[in-house]
């Protein structure tokens, strides 16, 4: 398809329509002629899309025909409700649908984590390797892992430590269609937890190092592991699309996860907050960690009894029909 003759051929019906949209009343005349055009640019839109046409023009279509569908429903679906869809049905949907997922990237961690940990406590040789001399791992243990989380001001540690997690969690999201760069994130962040903790159990320093872990680890952990487990259904998605092409399959999984990263990015800026104020603060261990425990506890709360009768009900946390785009019909 030539879409630039395309466009030529038919802008002037779609800046018509625009008009029309635009008008505060309209006669019958105008009425009957807005329904007309919304049905021609309907069809004109599923044309392109069917040619794999320019993405800005896709748009521009998609939302003129969105806003020429309200003015013919007499609806409005005002941001605030979308936002609140989102929240209370689209996202933990989403996350509900994510849990095996979830509880496969954990399971992961944890194996790599205790096995990295049990190799460095076993043999000191491996110690002396990974972290140099003996005054190097007595700086280590005694000051520099305990340090890390009062070298800044709490503020400035935690927007620090939630940009830096958000764009983990974007990357596997992102990055996780090939599947193998999602694992190879894993691995490395659990051999780290696990070399560090060990080398710290190893000589007596076990409960300072769950003490600092624990109480912003446990959510801020969860939100990598749901990021994890997006990244690998998006890769799953067009290894295995089932009844629907690899293309539906990536542009249903990719908006739901999309979804989940943003998400995401507000379940790290309360464990930002955690690390940033409580990890370091001077409250009792169990204190510490008992808050990190009930942000755990509100995370799956919010996934159990929101996502779970949403999931039911057939929320997958895609963009509802209007806003997911048109498909051209096909003969079969």
């Amino acid at each position: 398809m030539d879409v630039d003759a395309f466009r030529a051929v038919h802008e002037h019906e779609w800046a018509r329509l625009r008009a029309l949209v635009a008008r505060r009343d309209l006669d019958g005349a105008e009425a009957d002629e807005l329904v007309a055009l919304y049905q021609r640019t309907a069809t004109h839109l599923s044309a392109l899309r069917s040619a794999q046409s320019e993405p800005v023009l896709l748009d521009q279509l998609s939302t003129l025909l969105v806003r020429a569908r309200a003015r013919l429903t007499g609806s409005r679906y005002t941001a605030w409700r979308q936002v609140v869809h989102y929240t209370t049905r689209g996202l933990p949907a989403a996350l509900w649908r994510l849990r095996w997922w979830t509880t496969g990237a954990f399971a992961f961690t944890l194996v790599l984590a205790v096995a990295s940990g049990l190799w460095v406590v076993q043999d000191p040789a491996v110690q002396a390797s990974l972290f140099g001399s003996n005054e190097n791992v007595r700086q280590l243990v005694n000051s520099d892992f305990e340090g890390y989380y009062s070298e800044y001001s709490h503020a400035q540690f935690a927007g620090r430590v939630w940009t830096n997690n958000a764009w983990v969690a974007a990357t596997c999201v992102a990055l996780g269609i090939t599947g193998v760069p999602v694992l190879v994130s894993l691995a490395v962040n659990a051999v780290n937890v696990g070399l560090q903790g060990g080398l710290l159990i190893d000589h007596g320093r076990g409960e300072l190092f769950f003490g600092l872990i624990l109480p912003h680890g446990i959510l801020e952990l969860t939100a990598v592991f749901v990021a994890a487990g997006a990244g690998l259904k998006l890769f799953w998605a067009w290894v295995a699309p089932g009844a629907r092409t690899r293309s539906q399959a990536l542009a249903t999984e990719g908006r739901a996860m999309v979804g989940v990263a943003l998400g995401l990015v507000g379940v790290l800026f309360v464990s930002g907050l955690i690390e940033g104020f409580v990890t370091p603060s001077g409250l009792p261990t169990w204190a510490r960690v008992g808050i990190g425990v009930l942000a755990e506890v509100a995370f799956w709360s919010y996934c159990l009894f929101l996502g779970r009768p949403a999931a039911r009900q057939g929320e997958t946390g895609d963009l509802e029909e209007r806003y997911a785009g048109d498909e051209v019909p096909v003969a079969g």
